[in-house]
């Protein structure tokens, strides 16, 4: 099971065609009945086959913006299901709920980055006896952890050798910690909270600058989902910075009226204080944040910006110091992912002229930035990790 989020989430131009109109869809719609129907008949043609459990393998979550399709959503609407295995939204939150029979059913789910595996175990005489999560660090290979060894794992052994040996070529150096997580911050399993797609972060910062430095524009967007690990202060391999922007995105500059920052910001915030990929760092410019007012923002039937309707959460944006004119034009530099494939919903910048079209991949933006532009050292201007202050939230609001 996949949420219908994966049509903004990934990149929707690949679900639409050549006109722009979508082709292909994830069974979206406004009350997530047409997953929930989808989801009931499939485990009801598993139990005409004689199944005699129903494992559900799901990357649903339980973020606010993947409402009405969380994988609580999916069981109190289903009946059949046993135990649901869950993603998304890195969690490895382990609970027992009910179905729309009452009956109850166990969702785990498994962290991120294979640092976690569900399992589950079934007795002899047929009954499901205990469910949970096997977890390890993630410095430690699944072959090697489980003692997997055969031809093909001496082939992956050599070519993962030569591997290791670019990835660890060192480029930079930072003289202070660049993260995307709180640094003081806790979940109830003692992990890390990550803030990177919900506040400013210091990581955020350098990457919105690199694109900025890069492109010349006077203002640059990085979607905080496109920043995914910290970076530990001493050396910087080619490995860190591929660990950050893993997904080989381009670098583009396009021309943008005021207005449309506005909009792009107030999308970005529309999820506060949960989390949202789509949640803007920034460079070039300021603004503040109030989580105290609902958000407004309308989207289309595929999930995309179709406007604003009311009060803003975005206030006092400024551009180089000064306040933004709605009326006036800009240069906007991010990556095609948002820019111009519309991802996380971004539509608002449909049509915009292109300055620049495709001109670097964005590892290669971070890593020409930090080692031409800064010299190859990260230092002092870098070390609050809340960032530069960049993007604020008024002490007036609770919370």
């Amino acid at each position: 099971m996949l949420t219908p989020k994966t049509l903004t989430t990934s990149t929707p131009a690949y679900f639409q065609n050549e006109a722009g109109d979508y082709i292909y869809g994830f069974m979206q719609d406004a009350n997530g009945q047409a997953v929930c129907s989808a989801v009931q008949s499939a485990v009801d043609a598993a139990r005409a086959e004689g199944a005699e459990f129903v494992y559900v393998l799901g990357h649903l979550g339980f973020g606010a913006d993947s409402i009405p399709w969380t994988y609580a959503d999916i069981i109190e609407n289903t009946e059949g299901i046993d135990v649901f295995l869950d993603g998304h939204s890195h969690d490895t939150e382990q609970v027992v709920m009910k179905n729309k029979n009452g009956e109850e059913v166990t969702r785990i789910a498994v962290g991120t980055k294979l640092s976690c595996v569900g399992y589950s175990h079934i007795s002899a005489d047929g009954e499901i006896v205990e469910t949970g999560i096997w977890s390890w660090t993630n410095s430690v290979p699944a072959p090697e952890l489980l003692g997997i060894h055969n031809d093909i794992s001496e082939k992956v052994d050599d070519a993962m050798r030569k591997l290791e040996e670019q990835l660890n070529a060192v480029v930079a150096a930072t003289g202070v910690e660049l993260t995307i997580n709180d640094p003081v911050e806790r979940d109830e399993s003692g992990s890390p909270i990550r803030m990177i797609r919900r506040a400013e972060t210091n990581l955020g910062d350098l990457c919105a600058d690199a694109c900025r430095d890069q492109s010349g524009a006077e203002i640059a967007f990085v979607n905080g989902g496109a920043i995914r690990v910290s970076i530990e202060k001493g050396d910087i391999s080619y490995g860190d910075i591929l660990n950050v922007h893993p997904f080989g995105s381009m670098l583009c500059v396009i021309e943008v009226s005021g207005q449309q920052i506005l909009d792009a910001l107030e999308w970005g915030a529309k999820e506060l204080p949960d989390q949202f990929g789509g949640f803007l760092q920034v460079s070039g410019m300021s603004y503040e944040l109030r989580v105290d007012v609902p958000s407004l923002c309308i989207e289309d039937e595929n999930q995309m910006f179709a406007g604003i309707d009311g009060e803003r959460r975005v206030m006092n944006v400024t551009v180089n110091g000064e306040p933004i004119d709605p009326e006036g034009t800009y240069t906007l530099a991010g990556y095609d992912y948002m820019l111009f494939e519309k991802g996380d919903g971004y539509a608002m910048f449909d049509g915009a002229p292109v300055l620049q079209d495709r001109v670097k991949q964005d590892s290669q933006v971070l890593i020409d930035y930090i080692t031409d532009s800064l010299g190859g050292q990260i230092g002092e201007d870098y070390a609050d990790p809340y960032g530069q202050g960049r993007i604020s939230f008024p002490d007036t609001q609770e919370g």
